[in-house]
Formats: C-alpha cells, structure tokens, sequence
C-alpha cells in the first residue's frame, strides 16, 4: 500500500521528472568513485559541497540517536527515531541548480523563531501557504511539500496535551517527520525527501538502523559514571530546543564503552540495517568523517557485523580526524582514534589489528591533536597532512578544497603519499 502511494505521488507529480542534478562538471571519462562515508550531521556537511562535483556516487550513513534542540522536542510529543542528522545531511545534498530549487532547499532549511508565540505565528503562515518563503515555488511542488507538513501539524494537534514547543524548530525536520508518519517507513520518507529535494539517484543516505521508533545512546567512562543520551554526552545544553555544539568543557573522564537504549531507557542490541552492508560491500572506499567521534562516527561502527564487513574489503579506508578535540576526545591522540575505531570494529569480539579498518589517516596541517607518526606507521598506516585555517574561535580547520582533492585522487590512485605531497607541499612531521 505504501508503495503504491508513493507511485501515485511520483506519476501524479510533474515536478517529480526531469529535474536537474547538475551538480558541476564531472568527467564522463572516468567512472566516479564509489564512496561510503560513516559520518554525523554537521561536520561533513561543508564537504558533502565539495565532494559532488567529482562524484555523486556516495552513500552516507548516518545515526539516528541525536536527541537535541528541534528533534527532540519532535521526539518527545511523536515519538519515532531522531532524523535531524539526516535532514542536515539531504539538506546539504539538495540540488541548488535553479531558482526554485534554491527556494525549496531554503523553505526546508529554515528554522522558526526563538520566541513561542513568534514561532507559532510564523508556522501557521508556513502551513497555510501563506508565508513568503513559499515565494519561487511552484503551485504544484507548494503543495506536495504542504501535504506532509500538514500532516505533521495534524499529529501535533492529536497530541495537545503535550504541549508541543515549536521555538526555534526545523521545518525541514517538520516535513520529513510528516512523510515518515505518512509512509510509515525511515528509509520512504529518506526517498521522499530526497526527491522533493532533488538529490541524484545514485547518491545515498542510509540510517545504521532502520528503525521506526525512537533509539538513543549512552556511554560508560572510565570512572563508572554512565551517561544516557547523545545531547548530554556531547553538547549538554538547559534549553530544551537548543544544543550547544561549542562546548569544550570535557568529560570527566574517557569514554570506554557506547551503547544504544531504547524509549524505555533499557540496553538494546540493535541490527544494523542490512543496505548498510550492501553498500559497504559495493562501495570502493570506506571514509570515516570528520565529526564528534563517540556520537556521530561509533554509533555506526559498533553493531554486529560492520567490522566483518569493512575488515573483507581489500580497497582503501580512510579515517579523518578532526581538526582539533571536543569534549568527548579531549586530549586524545591520533592513535587513541585509530585505537577507539578499531575497538568500535572489533567489538571485543575480535583482535583484527587497526589495519583492518584503517588504511589512511588524514590530518589537518596545524590541528593541535598529537600525530605520533612513528607509532602510526608501525600499524601500517599511511599518513596524510592537509592544510589548514584557524577559524574566529581560533580551532583549526581543514581546507575543504584541498581535502577534497586529496580525496579525490586517493580513491583514483593507489599512490597517495606522492600525490598529496605534489598537491600540498607538505611533510608529515614527527
């Protein structure tokens, strides 16, 4: 049934066909890297840009455990799995091409004011068509995108007692949650999103659990304390729609152990989604992102059967480490990340060495987290160093376009110490 919905809405839809997915100029002469990225919402959006002009051949997997500002409040009144790193993520991927392309990505990107009673005028504008936002869309794509956030509105309504707090809330959150309610399924509404959105079809995001209700994560550090939720374990913040993702005041001590709960708040082993194993198996190269290393990245390494997974791959895998620390890796090395992703892989069920997993280790230039080269190449690990910036908060950053280029040609290449240097001029230091 749901299926068949879905095909009267595409058959129904002109704006559905033929849309464009210029996403810049690609060689028709190569075939495009296939890339599987394990990532969160946030740290590899600028990338993601960068990324599609040399292949729109990537799948993204992502968490589904974020528990802060707009999704949990969406959470908490309907229930469900946690979808604001994947809308942040097909946000990004959304084609930006024409005019009203840029006017959808703009409707779904937008977030409603602070204030209550502002935020709740501003919506009943947006639902009723009546806001400017909708200025640029066409009548028809106006009211396929308003059918779901009616919907949502709806369900809202059923839930007054609740009290939903609408303060700053994501619309492209609202939307996606309306098409899951509709369609019943994660993954349906990930496709509906991305058509609306006009994502190319060989470009993925995959949630690591196809869930339908709501799952968290905690943690165990290394004094005993146990903390429940990804908002407290990596941005901690009083309001309730609102993170803190500036946050560097550290754990009070590591992290030794993640875990997933679910709406009871019991430990859960859930099963990863089996298109997630596909597409590792498919894929030519493994990336694992930029990102907060315990709530984005491991949440996606530590189900059963993704370390087997990716340890039978013979192509490359490369691990990217930030630029600097937060508080969830606070004065951690380079090998404590190599370390902490092979025990993820692992699951202390095996003793695969980091290799395994790890072929490539990319660094920012001048980021403050310590390389210990040597101990690196004991582990038959290559090295990569990419310029960097410090940004106004003084944190170093990686140059995208340089990243993206060493990116670029490691997964063409099988020589990337030579071609990094060739593009950066840089030595990897000791």
């Amino acid at each position: 049934v749901e299926d068949q919905m879905l095909a009267s809405f595409l058959d129904h839809n002109p704006l559905m066909h033929n849309r464009s997915h210029s996403l810049g100029d690609l060689s028709h002469h190569h075939r495009e890297p296939k890339l599987c990225f394990f990532s969160g919402g946030t740290a590899l959006n600028s990338l993601c840009t960068t990324i599609k002009h040399f292949t729109r051949d990537v799948t993204y997997v992502m968490p589904i455990s974020d528990n802060g500002g707009s999704t949990a409040e969406i959470v908490r009144v309907l229930g469900g799995p946690a979808i604001g790193d994947i809308r942040s993520r097909l946000i990004r991927l959304a084609d930006d091409s024409t005019p009203e392309a840029r006017s959808v990505q703009n409707l779904l990107q937008h977030r409603l004011s602070s204030n209550l009673k502002e935020a709740k005028a501003e919506w009943h504008e947006i639902v009723e068509g009546e806001s400017t936002l909708w200025n640029g869309i066409s009548e028809t794509y106006k009211e396929t995108i308003r059918a779901f956030l009616v919907l949502f509105h709806a369900e809202v309504l059923r839930r007054a007692r609740a009290k939903f707090n609408w303060s700053n809330g994501s619309i492209g959150n609202f939307f996606f949650t309306g098409a899951r309610i509709f369609f019943n399924s994660l993954e349906t509404a990930i496709f509906w999103f991305g058509r609306v959105a006009s994502i190319p079809p060989s470009t993925h995001v995959i949630p690591i659990v196809n869930n339908n209700s709501m799952v968290t994560i905690g943690v165990e550090l290394s004094d005993g304390t146990i903390i429940h939720g990804q908002n407290e374990i990596s941005h901690p913040s009083s309001h309730a729609t609102l993170v803190d993702k500036l946050s560097i005041v550290p754990l009070p001590s590591s992290i030794v152990r993640l875990f997933y709960l679910n709406e009871d708040q019991l430990e859960i082993s859930p099963p990863p989604n089996p298109s997630v194993l596909k597409k590792i198996e498919e894929q030519d190269t493994i990336i694992y992102g930029m990102g907060s290393l315990y709530t984005s990245i491991i949440p996606s390494l530590v189900l059963r059967g993704i370390g087997d997974a990716i340890s039978r791959k013979s192509g490359k895998k490369i691990l990217i480490l930030n630029g600097h620390n937060d508080r969830e890796t606070h004065n951690m090395t380079a090998v404590d990340y190599i370390n902490a992703v092979t025990l993820a892989l692992n699951r202390r069920e095996h003793n695969r060495p980091p290799s395994s997993y790890i072929s490539h280790v990319i660094c920012a230039q001048n980021s403050p987290i310590q390389l210990e080269n040597s101990r690196i190449q004991e582990m038959e690990i290559e090295i990569v160093v990419v310029p960097s910036y410090e940004d106004d908060m003084k944190r170093c950053r990686y140059q995208e376009s340089s990243l993206a280029t060493i990116l670029h040609n490691l997964t063409k290449h099988p020589n990337l110490m030579t071609l990094s240097q060739n593009i950066s001029n840089l030595k990897v230091s000791t």
